[in-house]
């Protein structure tokens, strides 16, 4: 069992981002995760620009993204359901060690020349229901890594490891694409899983008391989504990530066809946008827990409401590479303070018994429709011209959010802190 946590001075000004990494747990996975991820993101790129290379056609870009992330939201209710009732680092570690097998498999189609779009596709798709599965489990364990006073900058620094990776992965990608070697990237996401399974050995959990409830796994699962509708939060959290999910998040799956269709670039340009994004996706997940503090949480996440679409618009009107790289820089980052501001609700909202279940309905929302809006603006695209899509795609958020707040007010209010009585 972890012996409470020392009574520190809270780092203040622009220290409180990285207060989390005080705590050897949460600094342990972190860690290894951005080693994991910078693996991942180089198969993420790797995967995408093989795709777009060999098709020329975003539907397919769309479609790869889709098969890895859709089994995910599909999935998580079941591993919520899983990570409530079973130790969950034992589960996590089963599950990376899954993934590991995924990317090993997608290495030995690629040295063998068996790498064809169909069939990276489905190993994708695989890997995705593995990742599914598990991901409820890892994120419901990070409560129990920092002190609840710390989860806010927790979760910004965890998407800032996740973006770095973004920013780091890309690069070497390219390298190895450069080189004519997607195997390359292949394989060294297959050796980054080590990294994970390390930590988590490493770490000191508390001990959970045995679960007493010994319902079957439906049942299980309805008591989440009892809880996840009940809960206002918790609820309204779970609208809004699927209304950005459908709208915006489609920019992530579509910046392989950006790169190699509207402007007509290279691997190193799909490595370049990727990492852009990144990049702004790191500062804007450092910059959360400062702005937040200075002007509150829910102030700041209402403000990128706003800041997002416009970012999305000036991305999708950029005329050339260069401007649509710096315009990534401002997506990436608005994009982060969303993502992260309604992630930090379902954390604090939900209760630590049913914490998994909930956010898996939440990942749920998110792993669904993400897919869905990039396999409609994939086509549309081809039709109409990604540019015209991705505006679109920003006009569409700014348009139901002002709705929203017209028509009802109570489900933004309900994205405030509780103790404020709102």
């Amino acid at each position: 069992m972890t012996a409470p946590a020392q009574s520190t001075p809270a780092p203040q000004g622009r220290w409180v981002a990285f207060a989390p990494l005080r705590h050897r747990n949460f600094a342990l996975v972190w860690s290894a995760a951005l080693i994991s991820n910078v693996g991942t993101w180089m198969e993420t790129v790797a995967v995408g620009d093989l795709v777009a290379h060999r098709t020329g056609r975003a539907g397919w870009t769309a479609l790869v993204a889709a098969a890895g992330f859709l089994p995910m939201g599909l999935l998580g209710p079941i591993g919520g359901a899983m990570a409530d009732r079973l130790d969950r680092r034992r589960l996590v570690i089963t599950m990376t060690l899954l993934q590991m097998i995924a990317a090993a498999a997608l290495t030995i189609l690629s040295i063998s020349g068996h790498a064809s779009p169909g069939a990276v596709t489905f190993v994708v798709f695989v890997a995705g229901c593995v990742a599914g599965l598990g991901f409820p489990a890892y994120s419901a364990m990070l409560p129990d890594l920092v002190p609840t006073k710390d989860l806010l900058a927790a979760v910004s620094l965890s998407q800032a490891q996740w973006n770095l990776g973004r920013v780091i992965g890309p690069a070497l990608a390219g390298i190895a694409i450069a080189l004519g070697s997607y195997s390359a990237a292949f394989a060294v996401n297959t050796l980054s899983f080590a990294a994970m399974l390390v930590a988590l050995r490493a770490l000191r959990l508390a001990t959970r008391p045995p679960p007493t409830d010994d319902s079957s796994l439906w049942s299980r699962i309805r008591v989440g989504a009892r809880v996840a509708r009940a809960e206002p939060g918790v609820s309204s959290a779970i609208l809004m990530i699927a209304v950005v999910a459908l709208t915006a998040s489609p920019f992530i799956a579509l910046i392989p066809a950006m790169a190699r269709v509207r402007f007509d670039g290279d691997a190193n340009l799909t490595s370049w946008f990727v990492t852009a994004q990144g990049i702004g996706a790191v500062a804007g997940a450092l910059l959360l827990p400062t702005f937040a503090a200075r002007f509150g949480r829910f102030r700041m996440l209402m403000f990128s409401f706003v800041l997002l679409p416009t970012a999305l618009v000036l991305y999708g009107a950029a005329p050339t590479a260069t401007l649509a790289a710096v315009a990534l820089v401002a997506v990436g980052a608005t994009y982060m303070l969303v993502f992260s501001g309604i992630g930090t609700v379902v954390q604090l909202r939900a209760p630590a018994e049913l914490r998994a279940r909930v956010l898996s309905f939440y990942f749920l929302a998110l792993g669904v429709l993400y897919p869905v809006g990039a396999t409609v603006q994939g086509p549309l695209a081809d039709r109409f011209g990604l540019g015209r899509v991705t505006i679109a795609s920003g006009l569409g958020l700014l348009v139901v959010v002002g709705l929203l707040r017209v028509l009802r007010p109570n489900r933004l209010r309900a994205l405030d802190d509780p103790a404020q009585g709102l």
